[in-house]
């Protein structure tokens, strides 16, 4: 499988951040970077049967039930802003299995048909860009210095490292901005 080619030839990448993980959790946050490095974010209400909640998951995003009461929008805006900006697109996740869980299930109590294709980003990335990830990723996060861990920041990271990862002739040339040999 192939990135479909944009000009920027970048995969839009989506986060979501969760109440928890396993059973009962939820969606918190989602937010994708696009091929062109434009950015959506937007906080998640929870839905009065969505009580989950991890006090070491809130420790790493950072986020409170009452923010999300206070500043999140509704399921249904949520899922209709995410189909309205990638409608007809293929969307990668560094986290396919929690994402894809937590969009569906964003999606179903909305009661919309996600109208874009989400894929695991593993499945595009070649076994040079596997074996070089977490060094590169970590290049990345002291470049961009993003101190957050939310979901449109995340996905900027994760692309960027699909970006330094390549290997290509261009990214090359640039990894001594990244530390890199």
């Amino acid at each position: 499988m192939t990135i479909k080619e944009s000009k920027h030839g970048l995969p839009i990448v989506i986060d979501v951040e969760a109440s928890g993980f396993g059973q009962g959790s939820y969606p918190i946050e989602v937010g994708f970077i696009g091929s062109d490095g434009a950015s959506f974010c937007s906080l998640i209400k929870p839905q009065s049967s969505w009580t989950a909640w991890d006090p070491e998951a809130a420790k790493v995003h950072g986020l409170t039930r009452e923010i999300l009461a206070d500043r999140g929008r509704e399921v249904s805006d949520v899922a209709n802003m995410l189909n309205n900006h990638l409608r007809g697109e293929t969307v990668y996740s560094d986290a396919w299995g929690q994402d894809y869980a937590w969009l569906s299930l964003l999606f179903e109590e909305a009661g919309i048909l996600m109208e874009f294709k989400l894929e695991a980003l593993n499945s595009v990335m070649t076994e040079s860009q596997k074996n070089v990830w977490h060094q590169t990723r970590k290049r990345v996060e002291q470049m961009l210095g993003l101190r957050r861990h939310r979901a449109s920041s995340d996905a900027r990271i994760i692309q960027m490292t699909y970006h330094w990862s390549d290997g290509s002739e261009l990214c090359k040339s640039h990894h001594a901005a990244l530390g890199a040999a």
